[in-house]
């Protein structure tokens, strides 16, 4: 029974007659001469995968701690150079990877290192396919799975990103806070644009009245000093009605003169006056401003 052995699948047999190489097998019941032949070793064909942690320090003086992933299979066509070129492969690439990576990374700020973490593993793959391929290696991938900085930059990391975006955060609120006190403004001001507006149509309406009150009482021969005085008693009265009309109101009824409504006419015409000569005041400063003011202008220009 010693003179047959079994290769399994995805794995390939060295054989060696009197210490020198012989043959290599692939799977299936093979045949050898006893004590003549000898089965130096076996070699998987199957991809592996070798997991290296590397310390290092980055460009900004930050010590990081990066976990490699290297898979690597031995070709069909190599396996006498995988067995007898290389003692121990994992080894030798464990030597390569933490060269690259302390080779690449201090080139690097930490932020640079989450970013690039690709170019890193590309690196390694370039440098291990290059240095493993005379040993009957391929390398199938290189993968940069885990970057772990210090404990205490993690957490200064983690304040910056909160600071920032509690930063972010305020100027969102203040942005609203702005814009529901710009439409409150502008509601307030058109409410008062409304309102002005309705007091003066109010104002408007009742002058048309009076106008057309004092021009019945004119068709009827009194004049127009009479028919502002009879309109002004009559308003008097009326407002004294309404004020009656109130239960919870106490109205006092102060003598006065029959001539009381002429005199409350000439009071309003004279008041009416004083207010007109004093806008036409205003309207004359203002324009005398508006004109010093535009010929400072040109002064300043030339």
């Amino acid at each position: 029974m010693s003179s047959f052995f079994v290769v399994k699948q995805q794995s390939m047999v060295i054989l060696e007659r009197f210490g020198r190489f012989s043959s290599i097998r692939g799977p299936g019941l093979h045949l050898k001469v006893p004590v003549v032949d000898k089965v130096a070793g076996r070699m998987s064909l199957k991809v592996r995968q070798l997991d290296v942690n590397v310390e290092t320090k980055t460009k900004d003086n930050v010590f990081v701690k990066l976990k490699v992933g290297v898979q690597y299979v031995v070709g069909r066509d190599s396996v006498y150079d995988a067995f007898y070129k290389l003692d121990r492969p994992d080894e030798q690439l464990n030597s390569y990877i933490f060269d690259v990576v302390r080779a690449e990374v201090p080139k690097m700020i930490l932020d640079d290192v989450f970013v690039r973490k690709d170019d890193i593993a590309n690196a390694i793959k370039s440098e291990l396919q290059d240095a493993m391929q005379a040993y009957g290696y391929n390398i199938v991938r290189a993968l940069v799975t885990d970057i772990d900085p210090d404990a205490t930059v993690k957490m200064a990391m983690n304040r910056i990103n909160a600071a920032e975006r509690e930063k972010l955060a305020a100027e969102y609120e203040g942005e609203s806070e702005r814009i529901r006190i710009v439409a409150k403004a502008k509601a307030e001001a058109e409410s008062k644009r409304l309102q002005g507006q309705g007091i003066a149509d109010q104002r408007r309406e009742i002058a048309k009245g009076l106008e057309e009150s004092v021009d019945i009482l004119n068709s009827v021969g009194i004049n127009s000093q009479e028919a502002s005085a009879l309109i002004v008693v009559t308003q008097h009265y009326d407002t004294l009605q309404s004020m009656g009309e109130n239960v919870n109101s106490n109205l006092i009824m102060l003598p006065n003169a029959p001539t009381a409504g002429s005199d409350m006419l000439s009071q309003m015409t004279a008041s009416f006056i004083a207010s007109q000569q004093m806008g036409e005041e205003m309207k004359t400063s203002s324009e005398a401003l508006k004109a010093a003011k535009a010929k400072e202008k040109i002064e300043l220009q030339r």
